[in-house]
């Protein structure tokens, strides 16, 4: 096997993991960190594709057959169905959509985990703010 589809496998074991923590655990809040991490780890990722095959290749590789373009219209449906499901919740948060709209627009999963990331440490602040004791008066 080579690298990239050792990475392949070790992505593929950990997404695994975390779906299992995910619907055994049942978390309220997301975990704004692993979010934030996640997101650039995957920055960095994308940004090491870049360097070495440019921007380019996002295009040539969706569009090369009709495997490519199911694949590309797959991820963006993913991505505005998690935005769409998002957004309600970001709203309620206090979080001016239309930046994080354009953000995750043009970047796909960074920006939605970066958007994640935010929503995930509002909701935690918020769930702290609520749970502190009420001051005396």
């Amino acid at each position: 096997m080579d690298t990239l589809q050792i990475l392949f496998f070790l992505v593929f074991a950990a997404t695994t993991v975390a779906g299992a923590y995910i619907l055994i655990a049942k978390p309220v809040i997301g975990n704004w960190a692993l979010a934030a991490a996640l997101g650039l780890v995957f920055f960095a990722y994308t940004m090491v594709q870049i360097a070495q095959e440019g921007v380019v290749m996002f295009f040539i590789n969706h569009s090369a057959n009709l495997t490519g373009i199911q694949v590309w219209w797959d991820l963006v449906m993913c991505v505005l169905i998690a935005f769409f499901f998002i957004l309600p919740r970001a709203r309620r948060a206090g979080m001016n959509v239309i930046p994080w709209a354009l953000l995750v627009g043009t970047t796909a999963s960074i920006g939605l985990l970066a958007m994640c990331a935010r929503l995930f440490w509002l909701e935690s602040r918020a769930q702290g703010a609520s749970n502190a004791e009420p001051a005396l008066v």
